[in-house]
């Protein structure tokens, strides 16, 4: 039975990771950072008491910021596999909480290497979830030879990561990956993030919940997939018999405008009568377009997204939709 280590397990990408890992019969740990509330809700259907048996997931402390947990969950857990998808990861927010996003995001990723290399993991293979934002002001479509001209305090730590593992894999002899994922939306997204924002005020607007969203940048294009197809792509990286930075993209890039008019009109809604301008969400640097081209990871990987944008769009406006009718029973 192999054995993965999760950061970020209580995030979207961690969730549907668990869940593809345990499909395949992994044995599955994540790390969770201690709060006085749990925040484990996208995980919890895949939640098993440790003392049952046959439990395959399993929890535990630690933090990207705390390199002695890093170096004690991995000589104690010894794993086959490590996808660090851990981060501070709102764009907009890394304006506000720069030096925090790159002590996670950053530098949290070379605690992570070195803690491996300390801990004499030669043979683990190891993931980093390098991102699209990375590429910035570089004109699209962005494959993996585009340069880098990052664009907000995530994507300057997320290059500096991206640097680390291709430094630890030379240096080192890792089998370390980078998967750089261009947009990757669900109805387990964050509601801070615009594809869920705009899709939970669709829901509530219809029942009559809400009356106004509020965006920043409509122009603004983006190439947006599903997440739960975009982790096996993180899987299939990792078992490719040599380790390499592999873009993950569907290759059709959608603006904020086309998102709020398809997902309001899956409800029979006019998406200008309710989204107003707050240049409260304007970045200081705009990314305008983002457009993946993941030729080499269908051609090496056999990888292929499954779900179209209006699929997606959809699936997530039909669950917020439900969300929404729960709220208004209460």
């Amino acid at each position: 039975m192999k054995k993965a280590l999760i950061t970020g397990i209580t995030g979207q990408d961690g969730s549907y990771l668990a869940e593809l890992l345990l499909e395949k019969g992994y044995e599955v740990h994540g790390i969770i950072r201690r709060s006085s509330s749990f925040n484990t809700d996208r995980i919890d259907h895949l939640y098993q008491d440790p003392h049952a048996p046959g439990a395959r997931l399993r929890l535990h402390y630690g933090d990207l910021n705390d390199a002695s947990s890093l170096n004690r969950l991995l000589r104690t857990l010894v794993p086959d596999e490590i996808y660090n998808l851990g981060a501070q990861s709102h764009v907009r927010v890394s304006f506000d909480v720069p030096e925090y996003t790159a002590e996670v995001s950053a530098v949290g990723t070379l605690r992570l290497l070195e803690a491996m290399r300390e801990s004499g993991l030669s043979r683990t293979r190891f993931y980093q979830a390098s991102s699209s934002e990375m590429f910035g002001s570089s004109p699209p479509p962005q494959s993996e030879s585009t340069p880098f001209h990052p664009r907000s305090p995530y994507a300057c730590a997320k290059v500096f990561a991206h640097w680390a593992t291709v430094n630890y894999r030379e240096a080192y002899g890792f089998h370390a990956v980078n998967g750089i994922l261009f947009n990757h939306e669900s109805p387990r997204r964050g509601e801070t993030f615009v594809t869920r924002k705009v899709t939970r005020a669709a829901g509530r607007i219809k029942l009559g919940l809400q009356k106004e969203l509020f965006l920043g940048n409509l122009d603004a294009r983006r190439d947006w997939g599903y997440a739960k197809d975009f982790v096996e792509a993180m899987w299939l990286a990792v078992q490719h018999d040599s380790p390499d930075d592999f873009v993950v993209a569907t290759g059709e890039s959608h603006s904020v405008r086309e998102l709020c008019e398809e997902a309001f009109g899956k409800l029979d809604l006019d998406y200008r009568d309710f989204v107003r301008l707050d240049p409260r969400y304007l970045r200081p640097a705009e990314v305008d377009h983002l457009l993946g081209d993941s030729a080499k990871a269908r051609r090496l990987l056999g990888w292929r997204p499954r779900t179209t944008f209006k699929e997606l769009i959809a699936l997530m406006v039909e669950s917020d939709l439900e969300l929404a009718r729960s709220e208004a029973r209460r």
